[in-house]
Order: C-alpha cells, then sequence, then structure tokens
C-alpha cells in the first residue's frame, strides 16, 4: 500500500505530536490490568495499565522509553481506547494489525486517527514498534502476566 502526500504528511505529524506530548503517559490508579512489554529490536520498554470495570476499559496508561512510532502508538491507542469494551479493542486490534502489517486497507471509520499508522506498513522493520502496546494490552486485558516481546 502506497501512502498518498496528504496522508503521508498527516502521519508524520501524528507520530510527531504523539511522540513529543504523549497522551495518558502515566500509570493509573486504580488499576485490574497491567502488562510489559519489551521490543529488542529497537530497545522499545513499556508498563501498561487499565482499569477495566465490566467489560469497559475505563482508564488505562503507559510509561516507558521507546522510539517516536512505539511511543506514539501507546499514546493513541490510550486516548482511544479509554470507555470502549473489551470486545472494542480486539475488534480494533485485528484490524489494526492487519493495517499495519500491510493486508488490508483501512477503515478509518473504525479506527478513526489510528489509521495514519497505515503508513508503518511500508516499513516493515517498524511494524513491531507499532504494535508493542497493543500487543502488551491485549496479554494485561487476557491477565497474561508474562512480559510481552515482539520477537
Amino acid at each position: 500500500m502506497s501512502l498518498s502526500p496528504d496522508l503521508r504528511e498527516l502521519y508524520q505529524e501524528v507520530i510527531l505530536d504523539h511522540a513529543r506530548t504523549p497522551r495518558n503517559f502515566l500509570l493509573p490508579e486504580p488499576h485490574n490490568r497491567s502488562g510489559e512489554g519489551y521490543n529488542p529490536l529497537c530497545g522499545d520498554k513499556i508498563t501498561l495499565r487499565a482499569q477495566v470495570d465490566g467489560e469497559v476499559i475505563t482508564d488505562v496508561g503507559f510509561q516507558g522509553q521507546g522510539c517516536a512510532i512505539s511511543t506514539a502508538a501507546a499514546s493513541t491507542l490510550t486516548d482511544e481506547i479509554k470507555g470502549k469494551t473489551v470486545g472494542d479493542f480486539e475488534r480494533l486490534l485485528a484490524h489494526y494489525l492487519a493495517v499495519v502489517r500491510g493486508s488490508a486497507e483501512p477503515d478509518e471509520e473504525l479506527l478513526g486517527k489510528l489509521a495514519v499508522f497505515a503508513g508503518v506498513s511500508e516499513f516493515p522493520m517498524r511494524v513491531k514498534c507499532a504494535t508493542l502496546a497493543w500487543h502488551t494490552l491485549k496479554a494485561a486485558l487476557d491477565r497474561r502476566g508474562d512480559p510481552v516481546t515482539t520477537e
């Protein structure tokens, strides 16, 4: 998939904005889900915590260090998922992964601003950066306990 110049510019703007000023860059209390993630390829490390009431993700935040794509992906994910259900997250996760891997065109209605990450498909080495927070949140929601690694 090739990005139009307008979408490429938006992709760069969103990545830079969320990398410089990440949203939800905190570990919320109380929380009843948590996860750790590591991307050895890029050195990204993330701790993610969420509060789930019933099926609704009422609060979520992260801390860690990583490249601009990893930080922006965690920031936009946590911003987008608050107030949604675990089922909503599962649907977003499946489509987001397909889009960043280049096997699906982005459904902008479903993804919202997350659609700009379609640009990552042009850089296969960066897919792990763009998906680390997603896999970490999935592990946290599933209460897996073991740290997530992209290897």
